[in-house]
């Protein structure tokens, strides 16, 4: 069975734009290098994959972040700690956009319709292309992790609430199950993960820059409509995975699931407390 609409409107996109001349190039760069096309996770062999590693980076994170919010910390200088974030943030938007694009352009190259988009077989192994944008994506969660050390250095700790620390712990221990359970859709949800933080980090940098756009609202906006869109492509995983042979990495889906679910509360709650709506009143 299939779901309406999308595995048609997917079919067109993918030939509108592999027949692009652009598109090669692309392909070339982005899927067929040798290091991407031949990727291949091992757990506990490639970089950063094992269990242990995972649990002493998030650990060690909290403890950190816990441990420099309490202590007395030597203030870096304001343009110091302007080049250090301006560095960050064009370092990210860039690594933003081009994981995004790889990614994209390996759907494109490498999977044949909608559904095995959505759902890929079991026992899919976690090689190829996707997945190494998928491994990209955790790493770079890692870097991340930047975010709160200059929150904290630049002595900015209204910014470093529970809702910051929580998303930035969970998203790296969530790319990594996404990664080594090759989880179904997780290459969806990382290209509308990196595009949110494209607009995210070049907002960020804009305001390192001085420049303070009238778009903030935006941004948390996007998160929640990402946020939504999750659920739309579980929903559709669940279709698939009863209605056909099942999908791979649903246990780590469920796990997954639940994180979203918690994030689009706290990202609500956060929205509704900073963006209030405002209701007109009539005088008579």
């Amino acid at each position: 069975m299939e779901v309406p609409f999308f595995p048609t409107l997917f079919s067109s996109v993918r030939n509108l734009v592999v027949n692009q001349p652009f598109f090669p190039v692309l392909e070339e760069w982005l899927v067929n290098h040798p290091k991407i096309h031949e990727f291949s996770w091992d757990n506990g062999k490639t970089p950063g994959s094992s269990q242990r590693f995972l649990t002493l980076t998030v650990l060690s994170y909290i403890f950190f972040t816990f441990i420099l919010s309490q202590v007395s910390r030597p203030s870096l200088a304001r343009p110091v700690l302007k080049s250090i974030s301006t560095v960050h943030n064009i370092f990210l938007v860039t690594l933003s956009f081009i994981m995004a694009l790889g990614c994209l352009v390996s759907i494109f190259s490498q999977v044949p319709n909608f559904k095995t988009l959505v759902c890929f077989p079991k026992r899919t192994s976690p090689s190829g292309p996707l997945f190494f944008w998928g491994y990209i994506f955790y790493l770079s969660k890692i870097i991340e992790f930047m975010d709160t050390l200059l929150i904290i250095l630049g002595n900015s700790m209204k910014r470093l609430s529970f809702l910051h620390v929580y998303h930035h712990s969970m998203v790296v221990i969530m790319s990594y199950v996404c990664v080594d359970s090759a989880q179904s859709s997780f290459s969806m949800v990382l290209v509308t993960n990196c595009a949110v933080h494209v607009v995210m980090y070049t907002y960020y940098l804009m305001c390192t820059l001085g420049v303070h756009p009238k778009w903030k609202k935006m941004v948390t906006d996007c998160q929640l409509v990402q946020f939504w869109a999750s659920f739309l492509i579980m929903a559709m995983l669940v279709f698939y995975h009863f209605t056909g042979s099942g999908c791979s990495g649903v246990l780590s889906w469920c796990f997954n699931a639940a994180f979203i679910v918690s994030l689009l509360f706290l990202f609500s709650d956060f929205h509704a407390k900073n963006y209030p709506t405002k209701v007109k009143t009539k005088y008579a």
